[in-house]
């Protein structure tokens, strides 16, 4: 069974099935991708559209582009985007900040006016050439990998060299970019940092959690001391201050 197109393009049942499957998982990745108010989120979505890109350019007999989707862009610089991102510590409030008045009305428009350009000259372009598969460009020098080299490494060579300059420059500027100078006493080392912390006044063992020899074992109860008071290790500077506080504003309500 197998679906014939108005180009004379045979479709397979297989390959109808696996892209009336996919292609809506691909859609939703990429609309969660663009909605996406947390940007670790955004990048999963993404990574669920790129898996299904692999699928179709296996189906569509391209195994090596398939394989490079899901190895190079879904294995390795997702998860690199996923590890900065979870290394930098974004949230979503971030997204809420605009540091240019109406740059969200204006991105909106500038990529809806680029999505349409794209189509419309992508669609002029290929008006009238008749659809082919990658049987025949694969039959012609042996496979799909022989023939993807032969045109990466002749007629599109000069780029695919520019695009690894490019791609050094960027690694070597992320480089500079994070890398700190400290001076030779800024870092103190192994044995001076055991002498700091053993130093008169410190407190060189682990401090008590909460909860530990508590009636409770809420993370909210402090630690309690032989004689029964709350071991001040135990609680966190900021209640204190807090208590301080509201213990204040009593003082000054009853003054009234």
């Amino acid at each position: 069974m197998s679906v014939l197109l108005a180009q004379g393009v045979e479709v397979t049942a297989g390959e109808a099935w696996t892209f009336w499957l996919l292609a809506p998982i691909a859609v939703i990745g990429a609309l969660g991708m663009v909605l996406a108010r947390n940007a670790v989120h955004s990048a999963l979505w993404l990574v669920l559209t790129m898996l299904a890109l692999g699928v179709f350019y296996v189906v569509q007999s391209a195994p090596f582009l398939g394989l490079v989707q899901v190895v190079v862009y879904t294995g390795a610089i997702m998860m690199l985007f996923l590890f900065v991102l979870m290394l930098v510590g974004r949230d979503a409030a971030d997204s809420l900040i605009e540091t240019l008045r109406g740059q969200r009305a204006a991105a909106v428009l500038v990529g809806g006016g680029l999505a349409a350009l794209l189509a419309t000259g992508t669609y002029r372009w290929l008006e009238g050439t008749p659809a082919a598969g990658l049987a025949e460009a694969n039959a012609e020098h042996g496979g799909n990998t022989e023939g993807l080299a032969n045109l990466l490494f002749s007629r599109w060579v000069l780029g695919f060299e520019l695009t690894g300059a490019l791609l050094i420059v960027a690694a070597l500027g992320a480089l500079m970019l994070t890398h700190i100078v400290r001076e030779p006493g800024e870092r103190l080392s192994q044995p001076e940092q055991m002498r700091a912390r053993f130093a008169p006044g410190n407190y060189p063992a682990p401090k008590p959690g909460p909860g530990v020899f508590a009636t409770s074992s809420s993370n909210t109860t402090p630690a309690k001391l032989p004689d029964g008071t709350a071991s001040p290790r135990s609680i966190s500077p900021i209640l204190p201050i807090r208590e301080l506080t509201a213990a204040e504003a009593a003082d000054k309500e009853t003054e009234r």
